[in-house]
């Protein structure tokens, strides 16, 4: 059966992957580019050692080759994503009767120790908050009380920096104390979201009328001062310039307001099925890593609640 699609080449492959990966997984184009490019680096590979094989036609002994290639270039965390999406990249194949076999059926993953998430103290998150500019304008368009609402959001409802860069103003239900999200996969879910967030966002909105807004965008929340919505990269910038404007010697992304927030709740006594919704994790086993973090409380839980502490 694999001879008759001998001429499949990669590129058709690929933009046929990423049509199911849109459509029927309802994957993100940040996720959908990200398997683009792992992809890539396995033809930049096939290219440079002159293998000529096809999708079809590839063999388990050239992805050998290419694993102990990246295993010398790459940490194992990186190496365990490459080789994951592949699997998927030659599964899809298989479903689609391109091919019979994976030929990463053999190869296994680097073993990955637990990598507890990055976390901020109350205080620092207060600094950080504290250190942004009010009256910072850009372009005539004042710019800080947009700073200001966007990370209170990532921080006091656990957001995705995509669920906040997308995040709708029709979405916001704040006589409820909610605010509907749309995460991965286009799932939905609502999260609680308190007075103070709400009155930032209110601040931001009462600036934001005044900014001339594509009308692609009239319903997106958080704008440059173009009037489109905000890249992830401006995100990320927004955080560097304010850690290192207060000197403060820890990694943050946009990530680490939302490991903060698990961090919290749990720390506060939440249970970890709430915090499962609210961050919309599928599987509360992904949630389960917050609790490795902070055992003191699981010891407050076992001395308050237990019949025989």
């Amino acid at each position: 059966m694999e001879g008759d699609f001998f001429y499949m080449n990669w590129n058709s492959a690929i933009a046929d992957y990423k049509t199911y990966l849109r459509l029927e997984r309802s994957l993100s184009v940040n996720t959908i580019n990200n398997y683009e490019f792992d992809i890539k680096r396995l033809i930049d590979f096939i290219d440079e050692t002159d293998s000529n094989t096809s999708p079809v036609t590839i063999s388990d002994h050239v992805i050998k080759d290419f694993i102990y290639r990246i295993s010398k270039e790459l940490s194992p965390r990186s190496q365990a994503r490459i080789i994951s999406g592949l699997r998927n990249f030659f599964n899809y194949l298989i479903f689609e009767n391109y091919r019979e076999t994976n030929p990463l059926d053999q190869i296994e993953s680097p073993r990955l120790g637990r990598k507890l998430p990055d976390t901020l103290s109350i205080e620092d998150i207060d600094t950080i908050i504290h250190a942004i500019d009010l009256n910072y304008q850009f372009r005539g368009v004042n710019l800080g009380h947009r700073n200001k609402a966007i990370i209170e959001s990532l921080y006091s409802c656990g957001l995705r920096v995509s669920e906040a860069i997308n995040l709708k103003i029709s979405d916001l239900f704040f006589d409820e104390g909610f605010i509907k999200v749309q995460g991965k996969g286009n799932k939905e879910r609502f999260v609680p979201i308190g007075k103070n967030t709400q009155k930032l966002i209110n601040i931001w909105l009462d600036v934001r009328k005044h900014i001339a807004i594509e009308p692609s965008e009239k319903d997106i929340l958080y704008l440059n001062y173009k009037g489109k919505r905000l890249t992830r990269a401006m995100v990320f910038t927004i955080i560097k310039n304010l850690v290192n404007k207060i000197g403060l010697k820890k990694t943050v992304s946009p990530h680490t307001f939302r490991h903060s927030f698990a961090t919290h709740l749990l720390e506060n006594g939440a249970d970890l099925r709430s915090i499962q919704m609210m961050l919309g994790h599928e599987s509360i086993t992904t949630t389960e890593i917050y609790t490795h973090i902070d055992k003191s409380q699981l010891n407050k839980v076992i001395n308050r609640y237990h019949p025989r502490k």
